[in-house]
This record gives C-alpha cells, structure tokens and sequence, in this order.
C-alpha cells in the first residue's frame, strides 16, 4: 500500500512569518512550522510536501499539478488571497480529495474582509486562531477524513 501523499500550500506573505506581525503570527519562521507538519506526517504515516509561493498564478499551477499527481489531501493557507482570490478558489474546485483551509490568526476576530473566505463552500473545514497549532490540527483533519 503506498503511503497517502498531503500537500500543504501557503500563499502571500506566508514566507515571513517569524519576522511579520509577531503580535499575530508569533515569531516561528515557515520552515519551522514545515519541519513540525512533516514530522507529525511521519508520525502519523503520511508524507507531507510544504510549497508557499508569493504569486497566484504559480499557486494555481501548483494546484492543477496536485490534481494530476492525485495528492490524497490538501491543506492550504492562502494568506490574502483567502478573502478574494477566485483563481485560487476555481483551481481548488478542480480537487477530488479533502481540502482544509488553514489560518495561524483567528481571522474573525480581525478586519472585517478577513472573515470572507471564498474557499469556505469547497472546503472539507476550516481552521484558525491556534498559531502554528492550526497547522498541525489541519493535517490530524485531513488524515482523519482521509481514514474516515
């Protein structure tokens, strides 16, 4: 049997973590949160590939890619794009597999075009508020909708 394949997408500004906004994001760098996600893959025997790109049109391409590959499951925080991108959006549309939307921030409780996501009806769920814990409980999500 082979082994369940998740990719992780973070979008825009994702690459500053640890340096932006540590108020709302904390100061953990992306790869740190990277490392933590594939070694709770490993633990739970999935293999995790982390991509983060600060242009949508690559995003939507590393979509399509993941469509044709037959990824298992996808978890995506797409920063900004989230409340606005219909590019992003339409390309996960094309998914089969479960998809999670992620946020570090509890967009709610934040500007009011933050509580706007237009991924929220072609999402399995969302997840936000728990720093880089929405990660880690995003990819226990998909793997158990994965197993269910």
């Amino acid at each position: 049997m082979r082994q369940k394949k998740i990719l992780m997408l973070n979008g825009v500004n994702l690459n500053m973590f640890g340096k932006r906004d540590p108020v709302q994001y904390g100061t953990i760098t992306l790869e740190e949160i990277d490392a933590r996600l594939q070694a709770l893959g490993a633990e739970l025997g999935v293999a995790v590939e982390c991509y983060q790109t600060n242009h949508e049109g690559e995003m939507c391409l590393r979509i399509h890619q993941a469509f044709t590959e037959g990824v298992d499951a996808v978890l995506i925080n797409a920063g900004a794009w989230t409340h606005y991108s219909y590019g992003i959006r339409d390309a996960l549309a094309i998914l089969t597999c479960p998809v999670v939307e992620l946020h570090m921030s509890n967009v709610h409780a934040r500007e009011p075009f933050r509580h706007v996501s237009v991924f929220a009806d072609i999402v399995k769920g969302q997840i936000c508020g728990f720093g880089v814990n929405s990660y880690l409980l995003g990819l226990r999500a998909a793997v158990t909708a994965l197993d269910g």
